[in-house]
């Protein structure tokens, strides 16, 4: 086979590969798309020539899964429109390294074989999990939330994000090492339904008890672009506040991420406003608070009469959005980050409990803080999970989706039920199975009522983390490592 015509193959392996994140979530052709990449990166004749097919193959992996990238340069068009295209290229292309990377490791210290096929879904695990924890990470597309909307994905309470990605990346290993012969078809139906029917032994989640409490889920549906204007702000501030107001008796109202357009201090008016829409229920709110010359992307409670009693700031900032890295020389040309802030946002000291009172102790994620599983594993261990977010920078078709499908996974790792606010959708109540029993869809304002989920016992994942998950992965490595050592 050419070179040409194996590049090619890298190119459809990667898209392939890809069309298993949500919201497609065709997991078969994306098992085949990592078989097809492990086979082509196995049967490469240097290892150089793998690293290349890597490259090619991982460009179009995150090129096709992550292209809502774009959305947010497209909210301020006449700014930062010009930037999308950059965007998404030297996106695709940094995370793409990774896969030269792991390809060219495994052509050169493996051979073709079952064995190698193993030390290649161990060396593809491994930089996925680099790419997600250096530097400010960036865990999105990870090969395991291919089985989201899967029972599969229960398999995450014992092995987390990163040991599900093993096993995914094992499955096409498989496919790899078979090759382009028949069997490989029965093989790929038989890969795809093992996990599916290992997923199903988990039990239900555990009953929603009478007299649960009630949360109130506001979802205000901003346009992005219409957030910060000043003379439409004001009024959607008050349509939120009518939604807030709706008849009803729940225990806690949550608004979205910086969902209240106003630099909030303590004595700020518009505290009262809110406790006043709240009739004196506690209300989560997303907002900007400053201290001095440093700016925070915030999560208060209101409680009566105005008063703020508990205060998390967000502590992992999205990078060339939230803050610019050596913001100050690329300021020099013209280039900030994204958020309303000119100035960026400053992090907070770290993840942190909220005590609620009679509802227990809430862990808070702001935005694409529930991406990270580390994060969730953090404190002390939370009743529930309380996500705001601002979904209008993900567009509305794959970035939102994806967006919730991980936090579903973040439910079902620990074990514990999510309430989730999205400024334009998904807003929904998530169990500690990861089902989502109640949502509003993305481009809808209104709110939701719905009983705080129990929480079920403290998952495998959540009392080891990723440490077993690593070391399956170091094995995965040495087992490939020694084969190349006995073959000359």
């Amino acid at each position: 086979m050419t070179e040409t015509r194996r590049r090619l193959l890298a190119v459809l392996a990667g898209l392939a590969a890809a069309s298993g994140q949500v919201p497609l979530s065709l997991v078969p052709l994306a098992l085949a798309g990592f078989g097809l990449a492990g086979w082509l990166c196995l049967g490469s004749a240097t290892p150089r020539r793998a690293g290349w097919i890597g490259f090619i193959a991982g460009t179009a992996y995150f090129a096709a899964a992550l292209h809502w990238i774009v959305e947010p340069f497209l909210v301020d068009a006449d700014t930062y429109g010009w930037m999308a295209p950059f965007g998404l290229f030297f996106t695709a292309t940094g995370f793409a390294l990774f896969w030269a990377l792991a390809f060219w490791v495994a052509r050169r210290f493996a051979r073709p074989g079952w064995r190698g096929a193993v030390a290649f879904a161990g060396a593809l695990a491994a930089v996925e999990a680099t790419r997600s924890l250096i530097l400010t990470g960036f865990p999105w597309a990870l090969p395991a939330y291919i089985w989201a909307d899967t029972p599969a994905a229960q398999i995450a309470s014992v092995t987390g994000p990163f040991g599900l990605s093993l096993l995914t990346l094992l499955l096409g290993a498989a496919l790899a090492a078979i090759g382009p012969r028949w069997p490989a078809i029965p093989a790929l139906l038989v890969l795809w339904l093992l996990p599916i029917g290992a997923g199903s032994l988990r039990g239900p989640a555990p009953a929603i008890p009478d007299g649960a409490p009630t949360i109130r889920i506001v979802q205000p549906n901003v346009p992005q672009n219409e957030k910060w204007a000043a003379e439409i702000g004001a009024a959607h501030f008050d349509r939120a506040l009518g939604i807030t107001a709706a008849p009803g008796t729940p225990d806690l109202i949550v608004w979205p991420e910086t969902s209240v357009p106003y630099l909030i201090e303590p004595g700020h008016p518009v505290l009262q406003r809110l406790a006043n829409a709240a009739r004196g229920i506690p209300i989560a709110v997303g907002t900007q608070r400053a201290e001095g010359d440093r700016y925070f992307n915030t999560m208060i409670v209101v409680g009566a009469g105005g008063t703020i009693a508990e205060v998390y700031d967000k502590h992992h900032l999205v990078p060339f959005g939230e803050f610019f890295p050596m913001g100050d020389f690329f300021a020099r040309f013209g280039i900030r980050g994204l958020a309303q802030s000119s100035f960026g946002y400053s992090p907070g000291p770290g993840p942190r409990l909220i005590d609620l009172g009679p509802l227990g102790r809430a862990l808070p994620l702001i935005c694409y803080e529930a991406i990270f599983p580390e994060e969730v594993g953090a404190t002390a261990r939370p009743d529930w999970l309380l996500q705001i977010t601002n979904d209008a920078w993900f567009g509305t078709f794959a970035g939102p989706q994806q967006h919730l499908a991980q936090a579903r996974m973040r439910a079902i790792e620990q074990g514990l039920p999510m309430i989730r606010s999205a400024n334009t959708g998904i807003s929904a109540v998530i169990d500690a199975r990861g089902r989502v029993l109640q949502s509003l869809p993305l481009g809808l304002a209104g709110h939701l009522d719905v009983p705080l989920p129990s929480a079920a016992p403290a998952t495998i994942y959540a009392r080891f983390g990723d440490w077993p998950a690593f070391v399956a992965i170091l094995l995965c490595l040495l087992l490939g490592w020694t084969r190349s050592r006995e073959t000359p």
